[in-house]
């Protein structure tokens, strides 16, 4: 029985920043999403499972073999599909022996069927190309699909798959997705493409506290922090009226003796109560008043903490949202025409032809296409990066792009001062107060750009784009969920609902299309 049994595994960065202390977890023949904040650990995981990283204490065992996909990396311009594979010198044997060239013993190896197992496996990820295809003449998301095909081909025990979807478009995702659908052996795939999650068996949430298993796909661990959020409100609930009642309390009983000191002094200065009996009743009363403080101030303080902590759970686990200025864009005009647009960057060579697109009011459009389709190049010229060779493009409106590098943001400067400098006239409190709309606050707000991580980049990109007074009528948005994990995926969904104007999007991620709720797709290609 197939089995990745993991039991106090504990590992620092070299400059000995804890990535993850007393972490057991066990995995079976299943498919195991593992989500969580970008830094928490979960590529190393991988590779400490695959071996591919040394330990530095507690114990992994594997029973089974592993196949590990890893992250896109640099090829050589001579490797080909069949070196992925490890097929080289088997394929180099056939085409000898196609040639009359092999000796007997070579004949006696030789693997007849393996050219068509090798393209069985490339035909489950949907890709068409031959063994000798050199890497470098593949796309990126292409030589993604070829090493997860050459991973299944091993018929591992269990795979490893790194956002094994990211950079893919449609075809491509559609491919994965469906391959890890059928997949009946084990699987731990690091990803956030939530069509990919659906397909899991078990979602294994990491934090910097450890890792949580939920049974079922992405839907139920939904529904499952979706519960937590609600006991945790309850619990806050719960907690505010403590620190109300006690502070009720507390108010009574120093009322009452005061009330009581009252009596006492009134009745000391009538003459009616010897003199040591007065003293007696006065020390009496100063115990009794400093205990009451003593343990007023102790149940306050609980009080006080337990609702902190009820509050910073509800943080964590409760949606992000934002409120934004509106564009004020009427319903009825026109912010981007295309009209029968021919555009490309070598001559006699066109990558959009006779392509027409209008965008009225706050329509909400994506491009889609498969890579190379020119989505990018539409995007170059609606910003007037590019001119057309034939049509018109016409826009009408104030517009701003995002890309998933941010680039509009100055990398060398804070999120301040480039919000500043985006927004023009503003003063430091609307500044502050539409960064921590986007949960920059206080010293957040002051970060450098370059240091930012993907998604705090985008959401730094956001906020400046769509904090200000009048946010643009138009945003762009370039492929913006690539390399972000969950949490920031839906910080970005959560500005973009809030946003009232005209979207146009290039984005394979249809969940995130349906949530930011496009209405109309232009298909290239």
């Amino acid at each position: 029985m197939s089995a990745i049994t993991i039991s106090h595994l504990a590992w620092s960065t070299p400059d000995n920043r804890p990535v993850f202390a007393d972490l057991s977890l066990s995995f079976g023949a299943e498919r195991a999403g593992l989500v969580g904040r970008n830094g928490v650990g979960k590529t190393t995981l991988l590779k400490l499972i695959a071996g591919t990283l040394p330990l530095q204490a507690g114990r992994i065992a594997v029973s089974g073999t592993i196949g590990l996909l890893r992250q896109a990396a640099q090829v050589s311009r001579d490797e080909t599909v069949a070196d992925l594979f490890g097929a080289t010198e088997a394929l180099a044997l056939l085409r000898r022996a196609e040639q009359g060239a092999a000796s007997i013993e070579e004949l006696g190896e030789a693997d007849w069927t393996l050219e068509d197992r090798i393209a069985a496996a490339l035909g489950r990820v949907g890709l068409e190309v031959g063994a000798e295809m050199p890497l470098t003449d593949l796309s990126g998301g292409q030589r993604t699909r070829a090493s997860l095909a050459a991973v299944v081909f091993a018929e591992p025990d269990f795979l490893l798959l790194d956002e094994p979807t990211n950079n893919l478009d449609r075809e491509g995702r559609d491919a994965v997705i469906a391959l890890l659908a059928g997949w009946r052996a084990g699987a731990i795939v690091v990803s956030h493409d939530r069509e990919l999650l659906e397909t899991m068996d078990a979602i294994v949430e990491m934090t910097t506290l450890g890792a949580i298993r939920y049974g079922g796909n992405w839907s139920r661990y939904r529904e499952r922090k979706a519960i937590e959020l609600a006991a945790a409100e309850r619990d806050l609930a719960e907690a505010a009226r403590q620190v109300t009642e006690v502070a009720r309390a507390t108010q009574e009983t120093a009322e009452r003796k005061a009330r009581k000191d009252g009596a006492g002094k009134r009745k000391g200065a009538r003459g009616d109560m010897p003199r040591i009996l007065i003293g007696a009743r006065k020390d009496r009363a100063e115990d009794s008043g400093g205990e009451n403080r003593r343990l007023a101030e102790r149940r306050g303080t609980e009080a006080a903490d337990a609702a902190a902590a009820a509050r910073e759970r509800v943080e964590v686990l409760q949606p992000f949202a934002v409120a934004l200025a509106p564009t004020g864009l009427p319903a009825n005009r026109t912010v981007l025409e295309l009209d029968g647009v021919t555009a490309g960057y070598e001559p006699g060579r066109p990558v959009l032809c006779d392509v027409s697109l209008t965008i009225s009011g706050p329509e909400r459009v994506a491009i889609t296409g498969p890579n190379g389709s020119g989505k990018t190049t539409l995007l170059a010229l609606v910003m007037g990066q590019l001119q057309p060779w034939a049509g018109r493009v016409r826009v009408t409106a104030d517009v701003a792009m995002l890309d998933q590098r941010a680039s509009l943001l100055d990398p060398g400067t804070s999120i301040r001062d480039n919000f500043v400098r985006i927004n023009g006239e503003t003063d430091e409190n609307a500044c502050r107060a539409a960064l921590a709309r986007f949960m920059f606050r206080a010293d957040a707000a002051l970060q450098i750009v370059g240091t930012l991580s993907g998604g705090q980049m985008l959401r730094a990109g956001l906020a400046c784009v769509l904090g200000g007074r009048k946010p643009p009528s138009l945003l762009i948005l370039d492929e913006p969920t690539n390399h972000l994990d969950l949490d920031s995926i839906e910080a970005v969904e959560a500005g973009l609902r809030a946003y009232d104007g005209a979207l146009l999007v290039v984005s394979h991620d249809a969940a995130f299309l349906e949530t930011i709720g496009v209405g109309r797709r232009l298909a290239l290609g």
